[in-house]
């Protein structure tokens, strides 16, 4: 008799490639090793998953865990723990902490914090400045890269390449995705003395942060990688007119949105959350947001992502605009974006490419994002008909509060599989018997 594996998922409906059927899953030392109607005595562990759906690991390619240099917002622990328990395996986090990622010594170091906790699979991105353009062709393989990251426009943080000098210089070194905030720095800047002035109401973010300086920068951003021969991945897209604009630059960017420009619009959700919905780049009009979902129906958006940003509840008070941008996200995605599946708004199999299959083909990413023979054993298993409530109390960020306080959802995340260990199981992370789960890899890619 052949040795068991380590692990059988018996009974769910399992998101393939070929589509959307009922199989069990056998998994051994952290791979999946078959697919089909399998023995129970096949595998040490049987999980019986009837009545729920099991998809590929998903992955948060927009995350903001603030350590080191602001660990009273996050920690790269409890952003990870935040992640398991809302069913996100792999996480790639952003280079605006303190210091900046913008070295090979401040890289390392947030990889070593990293490895001291790891519920997640996790990835870095390397912050592209005016300072370090001639070395990134270099540094963006250094292990634990996902990609280069720019701020066009200023948002939290110093990072800032803010001219079209800056950003081609970024762009022509290197070969890896380049993934870009963008909105102009000059019309905001412009904006906020001619237009914002001493208001301090929230409903002005929109207007200070407007479409035309998304619009602009998007469209030098295009001119600028195609001098370069550079391939963009555009982050967040706010704007029925930018998406119209990539949509016909498929060749050279990728398209990313975010699941609040997709849930809230203007100007209810300042009326109702204040500074709580305020976020870089704006959450806008209604016809903008229609204009999203129509971009994810006709293939334009590539990735859909959190941009998890936590600042507490105290900073959160303050009086706009000194307020701070950014909201937390990477607990709640999953049962935000299962709720626009049982609405209609997309399918599941659409949202699986948005989370798991976009990702691995933008960011190139080995043995992740699909359920097959061979590849890794992450799993975000849901329970697409249980009506949940989310809460604040539910919150593992360090934050503690989300925006969809109070909200209900259908659809849930129930089981969080990394590596073939299981992380999360009805709302509890797991430590497999008092000792630290499996060390986590950070992500591999293809050359």
């Amino acid at each position: 008799m052949s040795e068991q594996a380590d692990l059988l998922l018996k009974n769910g409906m399992v998101v393939l490639p070929e589509g959307t059927h009922e199989a069990d899953i056998l998994i051994k030392d952290g791979r999946v090793t078959d697919i089909g109607s399998l023995d129970n005595d096949a595998a040490v562990e049987v999980v019986d998953c009837k009545g729920l759906h099991v998809l590929p690991g998903v992955i948060d390619t927009q995350v903001h865990f603030r350590e080191p240099g602001a660990k009273h917002k996050e920690t790269l622990e409890t952003g990870m723990m935040a992640a398991a328990l809302g069913g996100v395996t792999s996480v790639f986090e952003m280079p605006n902490t303190n210091p900046l990622t913008t070295t090979p010594e401040a890289l390392q170091q947030k990889l070593d914090i990293a490895a001291r906790s790891p519920w997640t699979n996790y990835a870095f991105y390397f912050g592209g400045t005016a300072e370090n353009a001639e070395d990134l062709e270099h540094w963006e393989n250094l292990p634990g890269v996902c990609g280069i990251k720019i701020f066009m426009g200023a948002s939290t943080g110093s990072l800032l390449v803010a001219t079209d000098e800056e950003v081609s210089d970024v762009l022509r070194n290197g070969r890896r995705i380049v993934a870009v905030h963008s909105e102009d720095e000059q019309i905001m800047n412009d904006n906020k003395v001619s237009i914002l002035g001493d208001s301090t109401d929230v409903a002005m973010h929109p207007v200070w942060r407007s479409e035309e300086s998304c619009i602009s920068s998007t469209t030098r951003l295009l001119k600028l990688a195609r001098i370069s021969g550079r391939r963009v991945h555009v982050l967040h897209i706010t704007t029925a007119q930018e998406m119209e604009i990539l949509a016909q630059n498929k060749d050279i960017a990728t398209v990313e949105v975010l699941a609040n420009h997709l849930t809230l619009h203007a100007p209810k959700c300042y009326e109702q959350l204040g500074t709580h919905a305020q976020q870089n780049p704006p959450i806008r009009e209604k016809h903008h947001q229609d204009a999203l979902w129509k971009a994810i129906a006709d293939g334009t958006v590539d990735i859909m992502a959190s941009d998890h940003a936590p600042h507490t509840l105290e900073e959160k008070a303050r009086e706009y605009p000194t307020s701070p941008s950014g909201t937390p996200g990477v607990q709640t995605l999953v049962p935000i974006m299962l709720n626009h599946v049982n609405e209609g708004r997309l399918s599941l199999e659409r949202f699986v490419d948005l989370v798991c299959y976009g990702p691995q083909r933008v960011h190139q990413i080995a043995c992740k994002g699909r359920i097959a023979k061979g590849y890794d054993a992450d799993f975000t298993v849901v329970d697409m008909k249980v009506r949940r409530t989310i809460t604040n109390d539910q919150q593992k960020s360090q934050a503690g509060w989300t925006p969809f306080d109070g909200k209900e959802v259908t659809g849930w995340p129930v089981m969080t599989i990394v590596g073939g260990d299981i992380t999360m199981r009805d709302d509890t992370l797991l430590r497999f018997n008092g000792a630290p789960v499996r060390f986590r890899e950070t992500l591999g890619y293809l050359a």
